[in-house]
């Protein structure tokens, strides 16, 4: 079973790719071999990216261990659940759990010093559960189409896989990409690739991707912030078995007590999208329309993009009320500082890897880039 199995106008994209940079002078694959040791062969920079995208296991589980060190407030009371509650992995260390037996056959828990919140996929059965709240959501999903995504990490969007593909999407002339000899993760050999933005207004340093030396599944990722020497953001596996689970794993009976909701709606926090399809929250977010109005936005307009590559900033709108004083994000909103400009005014989140600027008419700009940048692209 592949789990890098795409849509089928999709699938030449990644050897397309990599031959293009192969072949095009300045290329931004600089093949540099990894350094063969501890029994693994030597591998280019270009053949790890081809491994990646023809990796193939049966299954895996195994426990996974976040940090990220963003600078960001402590957000683990907005949801609620303290550090077990799924809105709480944006900020400090936590431990998760992993089963997948397949897209249609994922578990995902996440363990908190109090209580635990789990989200189970059977077949078309999808539940989240939070031990904190003794409550329960079941949904059930339409069926997979012939070309749907069949990703690791499109079915479990906190492991190093998700994290993984998102860099190896940012590859582009903007971006340099090495070997960097090799890694034990997980108690297993893996290959090391470092990706580095050469666009130095981006507050990304660079992405360190551990590619298991036999299965090729990304089995950790970190993330620098330009000139830190500890990642400010990292995921990885402590324990990886790349073995089929019991089936029993994603069998969910709410425990005795749990309120149990019917849901169709999107999932709201956590950005379970990859375990939905295209209705998760991604699409909460809309942007002014081309030649609208910076402060009357369209509903239906697509999100928009000011510059290219690792200082691109996205211009979208959020949705009424989700700013106000009684919506979800006004706790967190009092304790960030005002700021103002030709643009208008608004509230500043200024993080180690990304800045985020919610303007007071409802605007949101987000890029890994310093505020300034920020401002420029909502001027234009």
């Amino acid at each position: 079973m592949s789990i890098f199995r795409r849509r089928p106008a999709l699938r030449w994209l990644v050897p397309a790719l990599v031959a293009l940079l192969l072949a095009v002078a300045g290329s931004v694959v600089g093949v540099v071999t990894a350094v063969a040791r501890d029994g693994l062969p030597q591998r280019s920079a270009s053949r790890l990216l081809v491994d990646v995208q023809r990796a193939r296991v049966d299954g895996l589980s195994g426990t996974i261990v976040q940090d990220a060190e963003l600078g960001l407030p402590d957000l683990s009371a907005l949801g609620g659940g303290g550090s077990s509650d799924l809105t709480s992995l944006v900020s400090g260390s936590h431990t998760l759990r992993l089963w997948y037996d397949g897209p249609d056959r994922v578990r995902l828990a996440l363990l908190g010093t109090l209580g635990e919140s789990d989200v189970v996929r059977r077949g078309a059965d999808l539940w989240t559960w939070s031990s904190s709240t003794k409550s329960a959501t079941h949904r059930s999903l339409p069926a997979r189409t012939a070309d749907a995504p069949h990703s690791l990490g499109e079915a479990s969007p906190f492991t190093p896989q998700q994290a993984a593909d998102a860099a190896l999407r940012a590859i582009s002339p903007s971006t340099s990409v090495r070997t960097d000899g090799t890694a034990v993760v997980a108690g297993r050999d893996a290959y090391e690739l470092v990706l580095r933005p050469r666009q130095h207004a981006s507050l990304v340093g660079s992405v360190r991707i551990a590619i298991d030396g036999d299965t090729h599944v990304p089995t950790r990722v970190q993330v620098y912030a330009r000139g830190a020497d500890r990642p400010a953001f990292e995921v990885g596996f402590t324990s990886f078995d790349p073995s089929r689970p019991d089936a029993s794993v994603f069998r969910f009976n709410p425990p005795r007590g749990t309120k149990v909701t019917e849901s169709t709606g999107p999932i709201g926090p956590g950005g379970l999208t990859g375990l939905t399809g295209p209705t998760g929250p991604r699409h909460a977010l809309r942007a002014p329309g081309a030649g609208s109005s910076t402060r009357g936005s369209r509903p239906d307009a697509a999100p928009r993009v000011v510059g290219r590559g690792w200082t691109s900033v996205v211009v979208a709108s959020v949705p009424p009320g989700a700013s106000g004083a009684s919506g979800p994000l006004a706790s967190m909103l009092r304790v960030l500082p005002r700021v103002h400009g030709s643009w208008g005014s608004g509230r500043l989140l200024g993080g180690t890897l990304f800045s985020a600027v919610l303007t007071d008419d409802g605007r949101l700009a987000v890029g890994a880039v310093a505020p300034e940048a920020l401002y420029a692209a909502l001027g234009r």
